[in-house]
């Protein structure tokens, strides 16, 4: 992967713990995931760059979950755009239907006990 977001601090600032708390390894298994749907998705194969994989970075596991899953904000939206008959059915499932499901992730992951979200 070219581009991992280092510029990310110098944009925005170190906000610190506002993350999930996941281990290392918790976090390359997220990203290794991410990753993989990514590849289902792209028309090539994006390159091996975890910790403690060939072509290895050096780069936490953690930084690879956020670099992957923006790639695949990407290919999931050019989907849209290439499946849709039209730009403005592009723009609904894209913007209207994104931010619903993303409301339902959200209050899923606010209420881990609520029913319905496959804890409860």
């Amino acid at each position: 992967m070219n581009d991992h977001g280092d510029d990310f601090n110098v944009w925005c600032g170190d906000t610190g713990s506002a993350t999930a708390h996941r281990t290392e390894e918790e976090w390359l298994d997220v990203a290794r995931y991410v990753r993989h749907a990514a590849n289902k998705l792209l028309p090539q194969a994006l390159p091996l760059c975890l910790p403690g994989e060939p072509q290895q970075c050096g780069r936490v596991a953690q930084q690879h979950v956020m670099a992957w899953a923006a790639v695949l904000k990407a290919a999931a939206q050019h989907v849209i755009e290439d499946a849709s008959p039209a730009p403005a059915h592009a723009y609904y499932a894209g913007h209207t239907l994104y931010q619903r499901s993303l409301a339902e992730l959200r209050g899923q992951t606010a209420h881990p006990g609520a029913p319905g979200n496959g804890n409860g």
